[in-house]
């Protein structure tokens, strides 16, 4: 929660000096479940420009044409640009869905299977291709104690180990 609050502190910062382009992803192990889930925070208007580019179609995330489609795009988008590596073994992603919030949408994906992480390799290459200012805050818990990570254009691959 504290780093919702940190999110929304430099959103507001930045606003006022220049343009900029963020997301917040929430990663959470879920002992019970031996499972990760995922919340991804991103500007819709920001994925917009990355869909179009990546599909070579115009994209409405409010209205779209065709919400199944648009659907299907979000979820390679999102699984293309999101690996995780946990303990040495590749975490198969599934994509939940998405709801939206004012001018951000939060987007769900969930990986099963998952031993309790002694190492973590997170590759988040989310808009970084669109945009050269992109910039990408990981947060990785394990019961309340997380870990972060600043992921960018030049860096979009990083290592916790717990």
């Amino acid at each position: 929660m504290v780093y919702n609050y940190i999110f929304i502190l430099i959103l507001g910062w930045k606003v006022l000096a220049h343009p900029f382009y963020i997301s917040l992803t929430d990663i959470r192990y879920n002992k019970t479940e031996k499972s990760i889930e995922i919340a991804q925070k991103i500007f819709w208007d920001d994925l917009e420009v990355g869909l179009s580019r990546t599909f070579d179609t115009k994209v409405d995330f409010i209205n779209p044409n065709s919400p199944s489609r648009l659907e299907d795009m979000i979820k390679k988008y999102l699984l293309t640009h999101n690996q995780i590596t946990i303990n040495g073994k590749r975490v198969k992603l599934d994509y939940l869905g998405y709801e939206i919030e004012e001018d951000a949408a939060w987007f769900y994906l969930e990986g099963k299977e998952v031993e309790i992480p002694m190492t973590v390799e997170i590759n988040n290459s989310l808009l970084v291709k669109e945009f050269a200012e992109q910039q990408n805050l990981i947060n990785f818990y394990i019961d309340r104690k997380p870990k972060s990570l600043i992921l960018y254009k030049d860096r979009t691959s990083g290592l916790l180990k717990f």
